[in-house]
């Protein structure tokens, strides 16, 4: 199987087949959530120094285990 870059918002019906690998980010330099909406994250330190996942609401980054939202203490 192939290999590929998008650098926008990707959208599948017959859905996908293999490893997603998702941007990673620190608390500090996240993009916004506000303009990001539905998107999902790898947060370096996002679960209290920890690493973890996160998805916008559109207003926040939060925490896919415990929707916190992201925050590196």
């Amino acid at each position: 199987m192939g290999r590929s870059n998008f650098s926008g918002p990707v959208a599948s019906a017959g859905g996908f087949e293999g490893a997603v690998q998702l941007p990673t980010f620190t608390v500090a330099n996240a993009p916004s959530a506000a303009a990001n909406p539905r998107v999902m994250i790898y947060v370096s330190n996002g679960a209290a120094g920890a690493p973890g996942v996160a998805f916008s609401n559109g207003t926040n980054w939060l925490r896919v285990d415990t929707l916190a939202t992201i925050s590196a203490v």
